[in-house]
């Protein structure tokens, strides 16, 4: 999950027209960016990050801001830690993981207890994760999504994988006392199974993209100050109304 997260990563990097020359990352697990971004500074997904104010041009948060207590406050260390126009990249779950799991654990527990505890993490969703770029004073934000689906053997190999992960039940309120085996025994029988007889997890994964401010950068207009609804625009595309000065049915 991590090499596949990472290597996205590394595809977006590519696609920015820009040589990064003082990389950070935070992260828990670096062993995937050493060929990535050989030499980058990598520091531990702490409360405070042990990162040097206006010291890098590039910051990667991997995969770790949906466990942060406060992941506004990693957000605004990256960006104090970034020279003006540099990139922050982020990367967490999203509100949508493990929906499959997380219903077939409420099911079974409901019915083997009368009741409900805390058993998966809450993640925010795509929106809410974008908004904390703004929040963070970053400028031009951008957060976008992408589903991995991860197939197992059945929905007991998936709960042993994401204890393998780092990524098991670590929420203040779980239970104290080990669950009991009709609540697992009832999420496993409840997991919807694939026509070849597998389960498939699916991860959210939400990419978050913004840049240090810094004077020349692109500024987005004003709300209101377009010159024309977006619903003429999109009716003229479609009739392939050409712009003045411009030849028939090319768009601008």
């Amino acid at each position: 999950m991590r090499e596949a997260v990472a290597a996205e990563v590394e595809d977006r990097l590519r696609e920015v027209n820009r040589r990064f020359t003082a990389p950070a990352i935070v992260t828990p697990f670096p062993a995937p960016w050493r060929t990535i971004l050989p030499g980058a500074c990598t520091v531990p997904d702490e409360a405070v990050l042990a990162l040097e104010p206006g010291a890098h041009d590039l910051v990667v948060h991997d995969l770790c801001l949906h466990w942060a207590e406060d992941p506004v406050g990693q957000i605004v260390q990256c960006a104090r830690a970034l020279r003006p126009d540099g990139l922050f990249l982020g990367t967490a779950f999203g509100g949508r993981t493990l929906a499959e799991l997380r219903g077939a654990l409420a099911e079974a527990e409901a019915e083997a207890t009368g009741g409900l505890s805390p058993r998966v993490l809450p993640m925010a969703d795509l929106r809410d994760w974008g908004d904390l770029l703004g929040r963070a004073g970053l400028a031009l934000p951008v957060a976008d999504a992408q589903t991995l689906s991860v197939s197992y053997p059945d929905a007991l190999a998936l709960m042993r994988d994401l204890r393998r992960m780092g990524e098991g039940n670590a929420l203040a309120g779980r239970l104290r006392r080990f669950t009991r085996r009709a609540v697992i025994a009832g999420a496993a029988a409840r997991y919807p199974v694939e026509p070849d007889g597998r389960v498939l997890a699916r991860f959210e994964v939400v990419t978050l993209t913004a840049w240090a401010p810094a004077p020349g950068q692109p500024r987005p207009l004003r709300p209101g100050s377009a010159a024309k609804r977006l619903a003429e625009a999109l009716e003229n595309a479609r009739q392939g109304v050409s712009a003045p000065g411009q030849p028939h049915g090319e768009l601008p």
